[in-house]
């Protein structure tokens, strides 16, 4: 054994109690980052359930994707993708070139729509109608009667409740040109989902999408296989030239695990999602790891000051002195982060879990998680052990025995992290939606990288700030405790900063959704003006009833507007709402700052958020590009601005115009407003006669949420939770360690006639300290790039509930007391 190899293990063995903080830290890390590549990879590698075309060997499908391409300044292209959330449809001729492909058994084209069915006086149940011939894709089979053969027959799913020669009363979709409500006699029972099976001729009728599909289901001859079959459909639907409705591109052929992705259409704007933020978590747990475990090993050897300052005068060279901490740092990170790996896999299903039951990951969504993929949390492990190898030399561990004094560099570079969190904040007012909350964030943690950097200095002004109050309401302890932080001041920093970290984090992290959440709220409160709302109907029915003055459909879509950030191609995916405009303001009144709704009526026109308008330079008159929810690319006339789109989102349409590009045109329910001077009481009463309608007497309020800022949502709780883990484990161990090796400092303090009492005093006095430096600075930090999200996403100033902000200050009182008093009390029980 060589003397490095030696010291190692004598310091190891001598230092477990300061070496044991950096082992929790390090196995905290890995899990945290062994739970992420999980997910990264399980949602890389996921699919969407196949169900409805189980049997099918080849489904051919629009491609429920839509790209942007932009040249970059270097010469090349780039190219965004984004998923849309409307069925893309194929032309009806589709089928016809199928049936011609060798192999090809039978070709079935399918629809899939909602329809209603109406139990007398109850309300409705929607469910999917199909066409009888796609129950062959499943397969779902027949368990009595015949199959639906005229427009007035149906074969019912399980669940419905109806026996075979029994009638069924089926209001269809407005979309379907239907708005009535008709009797079917049921011809048979089939196994499978609650569906509703019709003929052919009638599915197609009440889809009210003539000349297209929604999908093919290819059957392919026996004895020719999954993959001959679609190599043979694909280079038929090329030479056919077949291109989708609705934007012309070339359809998509899938099979396997593909096939799913043309039933569940929310699956790969999951996926692509899930996996976009767990990498920007994964990259903000390991930017702060650096910065958590390097605190922790120069406080480590910061208490071994004198023993490494020994070494160094019997003539150990630094070098020598660097490769023994890191021999050491290696040898106890390696096992903490293995023992990190471990525990990853079982945090990762809890967070799986807990993501499904909030709705960030779709049912439809498979995540798959093969054998294989496990050893990617040894992966992260040796990332792991990597960054606290690479911290020891920062630490100065051969230069004075650890205990330097922070240098012009450390300072400058400190400055210029300020300076850059500074800069990110103000790039987060040129940013909108996620991508503002995304630069708000970096722009905190570079700022607490900063205050990192700059905690002596920092300490040293908080305690010019509170020595005097110290030492006049302290008496004896706060003298002790003012004279004792002043002449450490690099240790008060280092106690300084992780509290900066938590408070600061948590704050960006939970005000920056609170603060669009709660103006967003306060603007669909003043924009709703319905007296009450009814579900299971539509305008023009309800627009008969005697009483009501204007009946507004809500239908609820995505758009997708195109666009680019310094040649970077960008795709935002968005929530708009199809409204009928006549008398929209005593309904919803979206509070239009220019033009006239009243334009809206004509085909081709939009009304514009009145932020989202001054971002694309557009007003009345103008005219903006968009990608509908199916693909399909539409220039419409901006006919009126809005101030109220924190609500009722950056784009409204009429509902025939958004209709047209929506797989269920149904409306998500219809407003009422009654005709002034009547009982509103008696209007209800009257649309709650009719067949198969809910009336709502106390709606809330329309409110747009898109799905990056749902999953956002859950996503920062989850970073909470993990940097918050990990910070706060930082306190209790930064703290621990600069309590623990005070030991002398209480010895001699007791020699000198100080008591046990005053010392406890003392001590609560420095955490108190400490605690409020930490929460001053840590909201300072957090106030700069929040205020310019604010201003900017929401027009108001940051908000955080009470709740919350309580949580913050409690848990790092908590936490900072608990680090200094508990080692304490143990350190003051030694006799003196």
């Amino acid at each position: 054994m060589n003397a490095v190899q030696l010291l190692s293990a004598r310091f190891l063995r001598a230092h477990r109690t300061a070496w044991a903080a950096v082992f929790t830290a390090v196995a905290l890390t890995s899990a945290l980052l062994g739970a992420s590549a999980l997910t990264i990879g399980s949602a890389a590698l996921g699919h969407a359930e196949t169900a409805r075309y189980a049997a099918a060997d080849v489904v051919v499908a629009g491609d429920q994707s839509t790209r942007h391409t932009t040249e970059q300044l270097g010469g090349g292209t780039e190219t965004a993708h984004a998923a849309l959330t409307e069925r893309v449809r194929l032309p009806e001729r589709t089928a016809a070139v199928l049936r011609a492909v060798p192999g090809v058994r039978d070709a079935i084209a399918d629809e899939v729509f909602p329809v209603r069915v109406e139990r007398g006086g109850a309300p409705g149940r929607t469910v999917d109608g199909r066409p009888w011939a796609a129950a062959r894709l499943a397969p779902h089979e027949l368990t009595a009667g015949r199959a639906p053969r005229g427009a007035g027959e149906v074969v019912v799913g399980a669940g419905l409740g109806t026996r075979v020669g029994g009638r069924m009363l089926v209001r269809a979709s407005a979309g379907a040109g239907d708005r009535g409500v008709r009797a079917y006699r049921v011809t048979g029972t089939a196994t499978g989902p609650a569906h509703l099976w019709f003929a052919a001729a009638e599915a197609r009728r009440l889809a009210g999408r003539p000349g297209s599909a929604a999908a093919i289901g290819v059957l392919a001859e026996p004895g020719v296989s999954a993959a001959e079959a679609h190599s043979r459909v694909r280079r038929a639907l090329d030479r056919a030239g077949i291109r989708d409705v609705a934007a012309g591109r070339p359809v998509r052929a899938y099979t396997g695990e593909g096939r799913g992705a043309a039933e569940h259409l929310g699956a790969a704007a999951a996926r692509r999602s899930t996996v976009e933020m767990f990498a920007a978590v994964s990259g903000t747990v390991l930017m702060i790891s650096v910065l958590v475990i390097g605190s922790l090993v120069a406080q480590a050897l910061r208490q071994r000051a004198p023993e490494l300052a020994l070494l160094r005068s019997v003539g150990a060279t630094p070098r020598r002195i660097r490769a023994v901490v890191g021999r050491e740092v290696i040898r106890v990170a390696a096992v903490a982060a293995l023992l990190g790996a471990v525990a990853a896999i079982p945090a990762q299903l809890a967070l799986r879990a807990w993501l499904r039951s909030r709705g960030v990951l779709p049912e439809g969504l498979v995540l798959p998680a093969p054998w294989w993929l496990f050893p990617a949390t040894v992966l992260t492990a040796g990332l792991t052990v990597g960054v606290a190898r690479l911290v020891v030399p920062f630490a100065r561990p051969g230069e004075s025995g650890g205990a330097a004094r922070p240098g012009n560099g450390r300072r400058i570079t400190g400055l210029v992290l300020l300076a850059g969190g500074v800069g990110a904040a103000g790039g987060a007012t040129l940013q909108s939606g996620q991508a503002a909350a995304m630069a708000a964030s970096t722009a905190a943690v570079t700022m607490v990288v900063g205050c990192a950097l700059l905690g002596p200095w920092i300490a040293a002004g908080a305690l010019r700030v509170l020595g005097g109050p110290l030492r006049r309401a302290g008496g004896p302890a706060g003298r002790l405790a003012a004279a004792a932080s002043t002449a450490n001041a690099a240790r008060f920093g280092a106690a300084i900063t992780p509290l900066v970290l938590m408070t600061a984090f948590a704050g960006v992290q939970l005000s920056a959704g609170a603060t669009v959440q709660r103006a967003g709220d306060l603007q669909a409160e003043r924009a709703f003006r319905a007296g009450f709302a009814v579900t299971g109907a539509d305008a023009a029915r309800l627009g008969g009833v005697p009483g009501v003055a204007v009946a507004t459909d809500v239908l609820h879509s995505t758009v997708v507007l195109a666009g680019s950030d310094l040649g970077t191609p960008r795709l935002e995916r968005l929530p708009v709402l199809g409204v009928t405009p006549r008398g929209l303001t005593r309904t919803l009144d979206p509070g239009v700052t220019a033009g006239n709704l009243d334009a809206l009526r004509g085909r081709g026109t939009v009304a514009v958020g009145e932020d989202r308008a001054d971002a694309l330079g557009i007003g009345p008159g103008s005219a903006v590009t968009l990608r509908m929810g199916d693909g399909a690319e539409r220039r419409l006339k901006v006919a009126a601005v809005y101030r109220n789109a924190l609500a009722l989102g950056d784009f409204l349409f009429s509902r025939e115009e958004l209709s047209r590009h929506m797989s269920s045109p149904l409306p998500s329910r219809v407003l009422i407003s009654p005709e002034r001077g009547v009982d509103p009481a008696a209007v209800r009463t009257r649309i709650a006669r009719l067949a198969g309608v809910r009336v709502d007497s106390s709606p809330p309020p329309e409110r747009l949420t898109s799905e990056d800022h749902r999953a956002g949502a859950a996503l920062s709780l989850v970073a909470v939770a993990s940097i918050g883990a990990l910070t706060a484990v930082t306190v209790l161990t930064t703290l621990a360690l600069i309590t623990t090796g005070r030991r002398g400092e209480f010895a001699l303090l007791r020699r000198v006639g100080a008591g046990r009492g005053q010392l406890r005093w003392m001590l609560r006095a420095e955490a108190a300290a400490v605690t409020l430096t930490g929460l001053t600075v840590g909201a300072a930090v957090a106030l700069v790039p929040l205020t310019a999200f604010s201003l900017t996403a929401a027009d108001t100033l940051p908000y955080l509930p009470a709740p919350h902000l309580a949580a913050i200050a409690a848990a790092t009182t908590l936490t900072a007391f608990a680090g200094v008093l508990l080692p304490g009390r143990a350190s003051l029980r030694a006799r003196a």
